[in-house]
């Protein structure tokens, strides 16, 4: 597999990660820390999401994220021992080692994107492609247009019973605003 990240973006990358996160596990801030100290060991690595299905991962989580400190995977083997997967870096520097890094990202950083690549061995029932994307994005949207709209009726109801007057023209002027938002996508 060619390389489609450089080596300087991953060794940015890299930087930027240690010097912004804390990480579960000391040993994964030595292994991070090994990356960028070899350059030809660098062009193998390939940050994916979902690397568990890789044939040869890591995954490591920084503090504040909810996923496990640490995970090795090789074949059908998974070990959160990782001393083991330094012993395989570094005796398999010329096979590709995928690394999941789980930290908050939302949103995704601009450092992060640069050097995230697409998961080969992803499963394509778990692919969403972008046609779904949207599909979920325009129904999400719609339902939240609805919700909205409903809160206003229920409020403007609310207005009415109580002859608030002044509430129920504005109430009444908001939910006009949001059905001409509706109505302009």
């Amino acid at each position: 597999m060619t390389a489609s990240v450089s080596v300087v973006d991953k060794k940015a990358f890299v930087r930027w990660f240690l010097k912004n996160y804390q990480l579960k596990r000391r040993e994964c801030v030595w292994i991070l820390n090994y990356l960028l100290s070899n350059d030809e060991l660098l062009k193998r690595i390939r940050f994916v999401e979902e690397a568990h299905y890789c044939p040869r991962a890591m995954v490591m989580s920084t503090v504040d994220s909810t996923g496990v400190p640490f995970r090795f995977y090789k074949g059908n083997v998974m070990t959160a021992d990782a001393e083991k997967s330094f012993h395989d870096l570094r005796l398999h520097e010329h096979d590709d080692m995928y690394i999941q890094l789980n930290f908050p990202n939302i949103p995704p950083s601009a450092q992060y994107l640069a050097v995230l690549e697409e998961n080969p061995y992803m499963p394509e029932t778990l692919i969403v492609n972008e046609k779904d994307r949207l599909l979920a994005e325009e129904l999400l949207s719609n339902s939240l247009l609805v919700f909205q709209e409903e809160k206003l009726l229920a409020q403007i109801d609310e207005a009415l019973d109580q002859g608030d007057e002044e509430r129920f023209y504005e109430l009444s002027n908001l939910l006009q605003v949001l059905k001409e938002t509706a109505n302009q996508r």
